[in-house]
């Protein structure tokens, strides 16, 4: 019964959520789409954690892309072999989920440390710090420690292939049984912060300024 909740049920739950939250916020509560910088509060600890978090994370989310969307029969049929695949995924990979989750680290302590910054900030604002947090702890406690403790485990056989079916509306949760636990923690945590994406400061990810490339010189005058 467990198994189908979390592998059948909730996704679908988390997409009604992401999709029609979205939708609300849009209607009713465009306005307030913003990252509300504390820019003015404290600098550096800001600039620094938020350089190395938005770089990883594009990074992360690009190959969290193509692992779980490209089959591994695509990339076998364009001559790159598993073992390459694994080497670079998990080398690159590695690097830019480290950076992220520093840039993380770096953020979450100054919000919760840093007395004005905290009393600036919104009890969701505080959960989506440690939500991201911990699961991007989860994310490099798969690569780095379950990988290697489960030689014979590959989630391009297992995790992609189940996600994929999310959006053929066929979902096999049996695919998801023998993933190892961080496996499963980091997907279920994951689930939390797109479930809770709509209604946070996370959708400013969605308000990016492309106006601002082409917009006219603005004139200040002493």
């Amino acid at each position: 019964m467990w198994n189908n909740f979390l592998w059948v049920v909730l996704p679908y739950l988390v997409l009604a959520s992401f999709v029609f939250g979205h939708i609300f916020r849009y209607r009713y509560d465009h306005f307030t789409v913003t990252a509300k910088s504390s820019e003015m509060i404290e600098k550096k600890q800001l600039m620094i954690g938020s350089i190395l978090f938005h770089i990883g994370i594009i990074f992360v989310v690009g190959g969290h892309f193509i692992g779980l969307v490209i089959p591994k029969t695509w990339t076998e049929a364009v001559g790159i072999s598993e073992h390459a695949y694994h080497i670079v995924a998990v080398g690159i990979g590695s690097v830019f989920g480290i950076m992220a989750f520093v840039g993380m680290f770096l953020l979450t302590f100054r919000r919760l440390s840093h007395a004005r910054v905290r009393m600036t900030s919104s009890i969701m604002d505080i959960i989506v710090n440690l939500t991201l947090l911990f699961t991007l702890f989860l994310g490099m406690a798969s690569t780095l420690i379950a990988n290697p403790a489960n030689p014979g485990f590959d989630y391009r056989e297992s995790i992609s292939i189940w996600f994929r079916q999310l959006f053929l509306f066929q979902p096999d949760a049996s695919l998801m049984a023998n993933v190892p636990v961080f496996f499963q923690l980091h997907i279920i945590s994951a689930f939390l912060i797109f479930a809770l994406f709509p209604y946070t400061r996370l959708v400013h990810a969605w308000s990016v300024p492309l106006t601002y490339l082409k917009r006219s010189y603005i004139i200040y005058r002493r």
